[in-house]
């Protein structure tokens, strides 16, 4: 049997840019995509903190250590600049693997700097 597992996350990126004119993606800084093991054109979900809404795209790389997260094509209707949002990938295993398998958990700043990179959730009591 095969789970869909979180492979890894970008937790509480800020929005920097929507450009609605560019062609779809979300661009990212390429040291957070690499810090979060996520390829450019990889099948992201987006969780949009601000406003609740969901949506999915792939991703390209923005200039490193830019800070940049820009929402592009149609989804860029679905944010707005300032906007926290969660940038999550999934990764398809056995359900062998799958129960030792411990994602890369990517927390950064208002600025989009990563902070901690952790491979487990602390559940709040």
């Amino acid at each position: 049997m095969n789970r869909i597992m979180l492979k890894s996350k970008i937790h509480r990126a800020r929005v920097t840019d929507v450009n609605l004119e560019y062609e779809g993606s979300i661009a990212i800084d390429q040291a957070l995509l690499e810090c979060a093991g996520i390829l450019p054109y990889e099948k992201v979900d987006i969780y949009n903190i601000t406003n609740g809404v969901r949506f999915q795209t792939y991703t390209i790389p923005a200039t490193r250590d830019s800070g940049r997260i820009c929402v592009n094509g149609a989804a860029a209707r679905l944010v707005s600049k300032g906007d926290v949002i969660i940038i999550a990938s999934y990764s398809v295993m056995e359900d062998s693997r799958a129960r030792e398998h411990k994602p890369v958990l990517v927390y950064v700043d208002e600025k989009n700097r990563v902070t901690d990179v952790k491979s487990s959730i602390t559940q709040a009591l």
